[in-house]
Parts: C-alpha cells; structure tokens; sequence
C-alpha cells in the first residue's frame, strides 16, 4: 500500500510549522485540545529551521510535547508533500464535542454546515474562506473528513485546527440553531433568492452541499432562506463545494463585518 492509499486515513500527522502553529493557538484559545506528541526536524535543514525549533524546543514543555531530530528519509515517509519544510508534529485525535442546547455558541455568530463534500482537501480549503470571512464554527455530520485531520489543516492553512467543531445529526443541528434564533440558510439552485441580492444577517447557520450530493431535501425543508450563485453564462455543472462556500462567506462578512467584526 502506497501512502497515496492511506492519506485520507492518517490522522495524526501535522506537517510544517502553519499547522503545528495552528494546533498551539487553538490550544491557548480554548477551542481545541489536541495534544502534540512530538515535534521531528529533518537534521539536514536544522540551520534554515534553527528559529523554528528554537520556538518549539522552548514551548514543549508546556504543551507536554518533545522535540527531536530525524532523518530526511523518516520524515518522507511519514508525510505526504514537501511543504513541511522538514518539520512536522505527531499528535492524538481530537475529542470534538456533540452539539446540544448547552453548547457555547455566539449570540450573533455565524456557523457553517457542509453537506456531502468528496475529499478532504476541497474540505480544508473551505475552512480557510470560512475562517478568513469570520466564521465562529464548524457543524460536522458523524461521518466527517476530521479523521484526516492532518490533511485537513494542511489544505486548510490551519484553520481546521482553530475553529470551535461540533458534531451533529444535520437535522438536529438546524433545529438547535432555529431555537436559539439563527436564520438556516441553505445554499440552493432551485430559488429566485440570488447571492449579492438578497439579505443574509446574523445569526445565521450557512449550509452548503458538497457538488455530487447537494444538500439534503429533509434539510432544504428546514430552511429560511434558500440562495443561490448566478452565473455569467449557461452553466450546467456546479461549483466546487469550496468555491460556493467561498461565495458564501464572503457575502455574510461583506453584508455583516460592520456590526460583528471578527477578532
């Protein structure tokens, strides 16, 4: 078996200094506790990375983790890119939470539900928008792409690691956010509701489909608002589950960064 096989099943493998940096902040933050293990440095590029590891020799006691050197070869083995920069981090799942009425979640935020997405990586690069755009948290379904977590930063730019996740049956998700007072939002090709031309404020739970399976029609059903992408031209096939949530994203910051701008 290839590592091309299994590189949507390895979870604990962080690689370069965004993602480790990503599981640092989260852990001061609160919003994550994943524990990193142990830090490995390729020993060939110990003089372009000396500031690197000075930082993370200088944390790892606090954060319970160790720091050694490795060969070039260990460190391939173990990864599956050359973006590490010849560091990278072993750590343990993340215990992520179930969503109930007592879950922590902001009076006026903005969370996000994505259905049915194919991989991984399109996954990680939708956190990155969501999280850029402000974002507060991610609705997971039990089956998610979380088990492929170090791909799933990496893609992501860390931003998997920094967002508060809950997991939820999607049905039950949009019935805890509707008590609270959320608008559930669902983006939706079958509506006269056009993205840029109608009204999204918060609270607001956005739910995208991934471009295969859509959203749901037991979860289209819940929704208050269905919105749509146009397009320029004729255009049959849909976007990328990460370029509609992009979309998305932006137009709920853009309609509502002046009144909850985002740390």
């Amino acid at each position: 078996m290839i590592k091309e096989d299994v590189k949507f099943a390895d979870s604990t493998v962080f690689e370069g200094m965004t993602s480790i940096r990503a599981i640092i902040k989260a852990r001061d933050e609160g919003n994550n506790q994943r524990q990193i293990t142990e830090v490995l440095y390729d020993r060939s590029a110990l003089t372009k990375n000396a500031k690197n590891i000075g930082y993370l020799r200088a944390v790892s006691e606090k954060y319970g983790f160790s720091v050694r050197e490795a060969s070039g070869s260990e460190i391939q083995n173990l990864t599956l890119g050359s973006s590490h920069c010849g560091i990278i981090a072993i750590a343990n799942e993340r215990p992520i939470p179930r969503l109930d009425n007592l879950s922590p979640l902001k009076e006026n935020g903005f969370y996000c539900m994505i259905q049915g997405i194919e991989d991984p990586y399109n996954f990680g690069y939708s956190l990155r928008s969501l999280y850029a755009c402000g974002c507060d948290g991610i609705i997971l379904p039990e089956r998610n792409w979380m088990t492929a977590a170090g791909v799933v930063a990496r893609s992501s730019a860390g931003a998997s690691e920094l967002f508060p996740m809950f997991i939820s049956d999607p049905l039950f998700a949009a019935s805890v956010f509707k008590e609270k007072g959320y608008k559930i939002v669902c983006a939706h090709e079958k509506t006269d509701n056009i993205l840029g031309e109608c009204e999204i404020k918060l609270p607001a739970l956005l739910i995208v489909g991934g471009e295969k399976r859509g959203i749901s029609k037991a979860l289209i059903e819940q929704a208050d608002l269905l919105v749509k992408i146009n397009y320029a031209r004729s255009f049959n096939a849909s976007l990328s589950a990460a370029s509609a949530t992009t979309m998305f994203a932006y137009e709920i910051m853009r309609q509502n960064l002046s009144i909850a701008p985002r740390e």
